[in-house]
């Protein structure tokens, strides 16, 4: 279960963000600098203790209207190797010492997790808070869904001998598993639902909820999974 120390992380990670952010081809850029702050998120488990997961949600009120990112994050003792691009930076976290923060979907411990999560062996966890599940993030599947998923097991992509395919779109990051395996959409520019939402080709997604500047919450779809691609 997460472990959560209340300590100080210098610089933190809106400020990692804050840099980080605007050269994201999904980021709307407004002309000035990023004013962002903290709007929801969850966290899920390396089994192993290793890697720190956080699904994180932050508001940007830089522009005419607030806009709300996606930004799921690994958190290492070491480099990743093989991850230089995806690098968002580095703290100094006062407890754990040095960490190497990377965008998650370029980190096979987050998409193996991800996974999982999806095949209902991963359960959520707050954000904030240790040992606590966080029940009102959900991840459905359909049964054409538990087909597309079927042949990613426990070492996918892990262990498989090729790294998943990342592509960055105006919206979201295509992550296709190694070998012809599930197609994931890890939405970065979230939008609250509406009910209306297209369900072509979508065989299961994760939602979760933020915070709205009034105070309220909206929920969206935080990862959309999509047919196998060959």
């Amino acid at each position: 279960m997460s472990i959560i120390h209340k300590t100080t992380l210098t610089p933190t990670k809106l400020e990692l963000l804050t840099a980080w952010l605007p050269a994201q081809p999904w980021y709307a850029a407004t002309g000035r600098a990023p004013e962002l702050s903290k709007a929801g998120g969850f966290r899920l488990d390396d089994p192993k203790g290793d890697v720190g997961i956080e699904f994180m949600v932050v508001q940007d009120a830089s522009g005419d209207r607030p806009a709300w990112y996606h930004v799921p994050m690994t958190y290492r003792a070491a480099p990743l190797d093989g991850a230089d691009r995806a690098l968002i930076g580095t703290t100094e976290h006062g407890v754990l010492g040095r960490r190497w923060v990377y965008d998650g979907p370029h980190d096979p411990v987050f998409v193996t997790q991800l996974l999982a999560l999806l095949q209902g062996r991963a359960e959520p966890q707050a954000q904030s808070v240790s040992h606590t599940p966080d029940p009102s993030v959900t991840a459905e599947v359909t049964g054409a869904g538990s087909d597309v998923l079927a042949g990613a097991g426990p070492d996918v992509p892990a262990g498989a001998a090729e790294a998943p395919a990342v592509a960055d779109g105006p919206d979201a990051t295509r992550l296709v598993v190694a070998g012809g395996g599930p197609a994931l959409e890890v939405m970065r520019v979230l939008r609250p639902e509406s009910g209306a939402e297209t369900t072509e080709a979508v065989r299961g997604h994760v939602t979760a909820g933020w915070q709205l500047p009034d105070g309220g919450e909206a929920r969206g779809r935080f990862v959309v999974l999509r047919d196998t691609v060959s």
